[in-house]
């Protein structure tokens, strides 16, 4: 494996989305080190990234104290709340000005199971090694270590500590069976078949299920 850097990261969050397939996000917090293997991905487009607008982006709209790490610089994780509740992970991409993150849906723990483990809460030899773990971007986010939001914004080109955090994104080999899909759970056209921009390794047992968001079925069925 060899250790991503920033020129890799300059197109824009649907050509890189299906390239973290396979690619391995390193985390070190509180001296506790994880590794994922990424298996399931979804790209998001700012207001005014790419040839058609993303209704489904947290940047939609504009420049926000909330996302302004997307607008930022490529190779920074962008870390939101979701829910109130979860920590989500997105890998930064595309030009400095062009906002743009690919979210981080699931992931297999190649290393450190037991910290991931601990994190969940789950003690079991079946919640260390099974397909759960990180399966769902608040799980994945959860077993990382990585909160918002003191951990938003890290460097994981550079691997510069953050507030107890080191992250680094490791690509691995390239993924053959790579399959797309509707984004998970995303309300409204952003989450049919208009927007296919979910990406996953076909047949991986940690990728999530698909669910429709709200309003995402009628929409489909509008389309269809």
């Amino acid at each position: 494996m060899r250790r991503a850097t920033r020129p890799e990261l300059e197109e824009l969050p649907l050509e890189v989305a299906p390239r973290l397939l396979g690619a391995e996000l390193r985390t070190v917090v509180d001296d506790l080190e994880v590794r994922l293997r990424i298996t399931e991905v979804e790209a998001y487009h700012g207001q005014g990234t790419g040839d058609v607008p993303d209704p489904g982006s947290h940047a939609r709209m504009g420049r926000t104290a909330r996302n302004e790490t997307m607008w930022g610089e490529p190779g920074h994780l962008y870390v939101y709340l979701s829910h109130g509740i979860h920590s989500c992970v997105n890998v930064v991409c595309g030009p400095q000005g062009t906002a743009g993150g690919v979210l981080l849906r699931a992931g297999s723990v190649t290393f450190g199971a037991d910290a991931a483990a601990s994190r969940t809460g789950s003690s079991s030899k079946a919640g260390r090694s099974g397909r759960d773990l990180a399966r769902g971007p608040g799980r994945l986010g959860q077993v990382s270590g990585l909160r918002h939001p003191v951990h938003d914004g890290i460097d994981f080109v550079t691997g510069t500590p953050l507030h107890g955090a080191r992250a680094e994104l490791w690509w691995g080999s390239e993924v053959v069976d790579v399959a797309s899909g509707p984004r998970v759970g995303v309300a409204g056209i952003a989450g049919t078949d208009a927007f296919p921009w979910r990406f996953w390794i076909e047949g991986d047992p940690t990728v999530s299920p698909f669910r429709w968001g709200r309003g995402a079925a009628d929409a489909q069925a509008m389309l269809d």
